[in-house]
């Protein structure tokens, strides 16, 4: 029987080329793949020894990764009775920072740091330097504060302030003035001119309007009233209201 996929062929030029080609293609007898870790082993190190030590490496792996579910579940624990004391992040924050500061005033190094800077400071304070520079800048002060011109500015300041004030003071009363002098004389000129408006064309003749108004709406409101008088033959009280 031939084999499949050879070319059966005999007057085919073509005859057993592809057997021929298929000897060059590795063929897997095992069946089975080699793992990584057991490629190669340290020098003098046996199989077995090496199966345990990956046993115990499993193991640690397993331990690591529980530990890990116990802290996360832990920490959320943690947040939880945090949140309900009312302890937010920004408290603790604050209380860390006052921690820190208060170790930090505690510590060795702070300590030696500020005993140092007082004995410079004492040192500086206490210098044939310092004291001179004191007394100059005393002298000097002395001497600015007593001078002509120190006072005359001083002087001249102060009457400046004043006139100031006093403008401002005459200013405030000049307004016054004026606001009560206009209040005044448009309380006269309109007591003066109700009267002569009263006396104008203008108004006579408005008011001639109004009274012949008046006296039609009277005189309907009469004719209207005829039937509906009383039993005694008196009318009605409306017809003499005042318009």
């Amino acid at each position: 029987m031939e084999p499949a996929g050879q070319d059966i062929n005999l007057n085919s030029p073509n005859k057993g080329l592809l057997a021929d080609t298929m000897t060059d293609v590795p063929v897997d007898v095992g069946g089975a793949v080699a793992d990584p870790s057991r490629a190669s082993l340290p020098e003098g190190m046996t199989e077995a020894e090496a199966e345990e030590l990956r046993n115990e490496l499993y193991k640690v792996e397993e331990e690591i990764s529980t530990l890990r579910q116990v802290l996360s579940a832990k920490e959320k624990h943690a947040w939880d009775l945090k949140r309900q004391l009312g302890q937010t992040p920004l408290n603790q924050l604050k209380q860390n920072f006052t921690k820190g500061l208060q170790e930090v005033q505690m510590s060795n190094a702070y300590v030696k740091t500020s005993e140092t800077i007082g004995a410079w400071n004492e040192k500086v304070t206490q210098s044939d330097v310092y004291v001179s520079a004191t007394s100059t800048l005393e002298d000097w002060n002395e001497k600015v504060t007593h001078s002509e011109a120190y006072k005359k500015t001083q002087e001249t300041l102060s009457q400046a302030g004043q006139k100031t004030t006093a403008a401002l003071s005459t200013v405030g009363t000049a307004i016054t003035r004026k606001l009560g002098d206009m209040s005044s004389s448009y309380s006269i000129r309109h007591s003066i001119s109700m009267p002569a408006m009263r006396n104008s064309p203008t108004f006579k003749s408005f008011e001639d309007r109004v009274g012949s108004l008046k006296s039609k709406v009277v005189g309907s409101r009469e004719n209207g009233a005829d039937g509906l008088q009383s039993p005694t033959g008196e009318k009605s009280p409306q017809d003499n209201a005042p318009f």
